[in-house]
């Protein structure tokens, strides 16, 4: 009797590096591939323990899943919204978390939630299914996905926290938060720690406080007791975040962070910040007198797409693929510490623009 023998694992991998060397010449961003396999390659000859290897595997899978999933949506702008999982239906947090969420999709954005019930849920029941997306952690308790995002293919399901927690924040252009327990106070803090340092660019954060209630604005008495005037964050910083218990203030606090603003990014060590449209000279000359101190020194000036913004090989070739080449900048020596003064200035040229000339609907990259 002949058995079938079983496939080589070996030598199916062999056969698929053939032919990634074959296809490699094609590869938009090769040297960046090769830099990961060379890494891979550098741990192989280490003698690591099994379990390392069991933490790395996995949490590549959880990336490889959550690049794919986010790839095909990556033009449209995504508010993640966080809060507790254990608030009933009937609470009026998890109520004005649904209106919230059918908001801010009908003005265009999509929306990220944890998957899980409470005001994940909600959530994903206000946007509906096909603006949400749903970012599951696996517990061994109070995590099933919710039914109005279980069985999508914008579900995703993450081993560990980090790798979703990456996921929520690099995705998102704005962050929204309700009432919650540790994991909701976990990513405020992640939220603020990552725009008070600059490791994120600048996002709205909104705390939403359903009427009548003072969750956030107790949170926010602690912070100003305590962190500012104990000199431990900057007395500014509190302009990192706004607290609400307007719903229509909560989503005009999203939507018109990105009326005039668009998107920036460090070019060397200049800040470019693009803008959707253009400002007048006399309003860029009184944001130079009024923003002067978070300037290491020069002025903040007018400027089109910079030649290393179109450089092809840089790390980041987004600007002819993206289609902000076109749109106007505001460069400057942003000293990197001020950035609650920073939302500030997004703020004043959110005024400053003019409502008459047409612009993208907001929440377009």
């Amino acid at each position: 009797m002949c058995m079938t023998q079983p496939a080589d694992p070996s030598a199916a991998l062999h056969q698929r590096l053939n032919h990634f060397f074959e296809v490699f010449p094609q590869l938009n961003h090769g040297p960046l591939i090769l830099q990961a396999i060379e890494t891979l390659l550098n741990m192989a000859e280490e003698d690591l323990d099994r379990l390392d290897w069991k933490i790395l595997t996995a949490a590549l899978q959880d990336l490889e899943q959550g690049f794919q999933v986010f790839h095909r949506y990556r033009h449209v702008r995504k508010i993640s919204i966080f809060g507790s999982s254990r608030l009933p239906p009937d609470s009026p947090a998890y109520q004005m978390a649904v209106d919230f969420a059918r908001c801010v999709t009908q003005k265009g954005f999509m929306v990220m939630t944890g998957a899980g019930g409470g005001i994940m849920e909600a959530g994903n029941q206000g946007a509906g299914a096909e603006k949400s997306f749903g970012l599951n952690i696996q517990l061994p308790f109070e995590q099933d996905s919710n039914p109005y995002i279980a069985g999508d293919e914008k579900l995703i399901d993450f081993k560990y926290f980090f790798t979703r927690k990456l996921f929520f924040l690099r995705e998102t252009d704005a962050i929204a938060l309700f009432p919650g327990g540790f994991g909701t106070q976990d990513e405020a803090f992640e939220c603020l720690t990552l725009s008070q340092t600059g490791k994120s660019p600048p996002v709205p954060v909104v705390l939403i406080d359903p009427p009548g209630t003072r969750y956030w604005q107790e949170w926010d008495d602690y912070i100003h007791k305590h962190l500012i005037a104990g000199g431990l964050i900057s007395a500014d910083d509190h302009r990192l975040y706004t607290i609400t218990d307007s719903l229509e203030m909560a989503c005009s606090a999203i939507s018109e962070f990105y009326q005039v603003y668009h998107s920036s990014r460090y070019v060397g060590d200049r800040l470019v910040m693009r803008l959707n449209q253009e400002l007048s000279d006399s309003a860029v000359e009184w944001l130079n007198q009024e923003f002067a101190d978070i300037l290491i020194h020069g002025q903040i000036h007018k400027s089109g797409a910079l030649s290393e913004e179109r450089d092809l090989q840089e790390p980041q070739p987004q600007q002819v693929q993206d289609e902000t080449e076109h749109l106007p900048r505001l460069v400057f020596y942003f000293n990197q510490r001020d950035h609650g003064r920073l939302n500030q200035m997004i703020a004043t040229i959110n005024q400053m623009g003019d409502a008459s000339q047409d612009r993208y609907h907001p929440e377009r990259k």
